[in-house]
């Protein structure tokens, strides 16, 4: 697939103190590197979860109907998924065409960027859209590698060394860290121990909840 278009699972418009600052548009692409048992979003792994494949111009026609929320609040695009780091240069191209577009349309500040991200891709992927992203929320799940690779079927040595650079930028006020508490796989004491190891790294801002299990596989619920 180019990097002008990007596969998408949905869109959700006027969120509100969930996804960043001010009112955002969630921007959710198909695919994810990681298996977690619970996933919130299972249609980003299944062919026939995909809503539609965009271009950057598709995009930035369906959600600048909001830039007049956007501009009154801060707010703007969060990138989420799946994973939307596997989609790294379709956001960078995107970012760049929103400067250019509002720049000559006189409609004033760009918007707010923010991702919804494991963290688990290449660091390549993470140092595309760095100059562009004001936000990240990063899923980090366990910081015990048994714990993430129990839950995830995947090791977390990449979110880590991820999280490891992004400290060596400085941009630790930048990111949100959200610890949950998974029921059968970790407790409170894990979480406590993953907080105690991310604030030696420099992190203070931290999301925990606790995942509620049904049928249909999860939701949160913030302590």
């Amino acid at each position: 697939m180019m990097k002008n278009e990007a596969p998408l699972i949905g869109i959700s418009r006027h969120r509100i103190a969930t996804d960043g600052v001010g009112v955002t548009t969630l921007v959710t692409f198909h695919g994810c590197p990681l298996r977690c048992r619970y996933c919130l979003n299972p249609q980003c792994l299944r062919p026939s979860g995909l809503w539609k494949t965009v271009t950057l111009e598709d995009l930035l026609e369906e959600v600048r109907i909001d830039d007049l929320y956007f501009q009154a609040t801060g707010g703007g695009i969060t990138f989420g998924g799946g994973e939307p780091l596997l989609r790294s240069g379709f956001i960078r191209a995107f970012c760049e065409l929103v400067c250019s577009s509002l720049s000559e349309g006189g409609d004033g500040g760009a918007w707010n960027i923010t991702l919804e991200t494991s963290l688990h891709v290449p660091r390549k992927h993470l140092e595309e859209v760095l100059p562009y992203v004001n936000e990240y929320f990063v899923d980090v799940k366990d910081m015990n590698p048994d714990i993430y690779r129990r839950y995830t079927c995947r090791s977390n040595r990449q979110t880590l060394h991820n999280l490891q650079w992004l400290a060596e930028q400085g941009l630790q006020e930048h990111v949100i860290i959200r610890l949950p508490r998974i029921p059968d796989y970790n407790n409170g004491w894990d979480v406590r121990r993953s907080r105690k190891t991310l604030e030696q790294m420099g992190y203070t801002r931290f999301d925990c909840f606790t995942y509620i299990k049904d049928v249909e596989g999860h939701k949160r619920k913030i302590r």
